[in-house]
């Protein structure tokens, strides 16, 4: 057919990127590049520092985790795996104290990936090694084209069922619950505005919204039989007084009244609502489930109009 073109495999990354410092990793460090990868490995990434300082070398971008802070290291290299780089990744993140380790790479060997797999397996629940390969791809004449194919990443299940035998009836049950709202959540149109953590064995789950200063917690109260769903600003006063001067029109928009509050040490705060929900029920989890996800997306578009 004529109107239908030939896609090609770009195979020289250097054609695009002459200089990993100065061209991939500018590239990479970009908002809208970093919500790609972030799309394809799960976690929201802010960018942070290029050739980021450790004793005598430099990690090539340092990030966090929107919502959470977490420390994240990326490592490029337009080449294929090589034992330099992983062992520049494990002292990066030991020198940074990095919990996300992310090495992007034109073609991941297999001794390798097994390298990373042995890692992930080997290590608790807080640290995750991503091992991600970069592609081009080109149609006829046009500009080439990213993307990003994850070879290695954490088994969140594996890692869960290490402490499994460590958790009381509730945070097993706070696991599973997460884990079943994430399957869900992931079946509908909720992905395309919220990038889906793992689960884990607490009463929270957080969700990036775009702000770097907030994030969004849908939570459960299983005393209280009560979920919640709420914006947190960890230590930024100014934020919650700019949104709550605009009060009246965020509820208006919303649809529904959200309770205010300054928590008691003074640099934290909440933007809450609250809904009757079970933990104990299991047969109306899917009615929680969708109650988050109606408000966490009417929250997310709201609030970041008035930020």
């Amino acid at each position: 057919m004529d109107n239908v073109g030939k896609l090609f495999k770009v195979d020289d990354l250097r054609t695009v990127w002459k200089n990993e410092e100065r061209d991939f990793s500018a590239w990479l460090s970009r908002e809208d590049i970093l919500a790609l990868l972030s799309k394809e490995i799960g976690i929201d990434l802010v960018f942070e520092e290029r050739e980021s300082i450790i004793g005598s070398f430099s990690v090539d971008i340092m990030a966090v985790e929107l919502g959470t802070n977490r420390k994240i290291i990326i490592e490029n290299q337009l080449s294929d795996t090589d034992h330099d780089h992983l062992g520049k990744i494990i002292t990066y993140a030991a020198g940074k104290d990095a919990e996300v380790i992310i090495w992007i790479v034109k073609r991941a060997r297999d001794e390798h990936r097994r390298a990373i797999d042995w890692l992930n397996e080997h290590t608790d629940e807080e640290i995750g090694l991503f091992l991600v390969e970069i592609e081009l791809w080109k149609i006829e004449d046009s500009l080439p084209a990213p993307k990003f194919n994850i070879v290695s990443k954490p088994n969140d299940w594996a890692k869960a069922m290490k402490v499994e035998g460590n958790l009381s009836d509730t945070k097993q049950m706070q696991y599973e619950f997460w884990q079943a709202f994430r399957d869900f959540a992931n079946a509908t149109d909720f992905i395309h505005s919220f990038t889906l953590r793992k689960a884990s064995p607490q009463h929270w789950y957080n969700l990036g919204i775009g702000i770097s200063e907030a994030h969004l917690a849908l939570t459960i109260n299983s005393q209280k039989k009560l979920l919640g769903a709420e914006i947190y600003i960890s230590d930024d006063k100014e934020l919650f007084n700019d949104f709550e001067s605009h009060k009246d029109e965020i509820e208006s928009e919303l649809g529904f009244e959200m309770e205010w509050m300054l928590l008691p040490e003074g640099k934290a705060s909440r933007i809450l609502a609250t809904h009757q929900g079970d933990l104990k029920n299991e047969e109306k989890w899917k009615e929680c489930f969708n109650w988050y996800i109606d408000k966490a997306k009417k929250m997310k578009i709201v609030f970041n109009k008035y930020r």
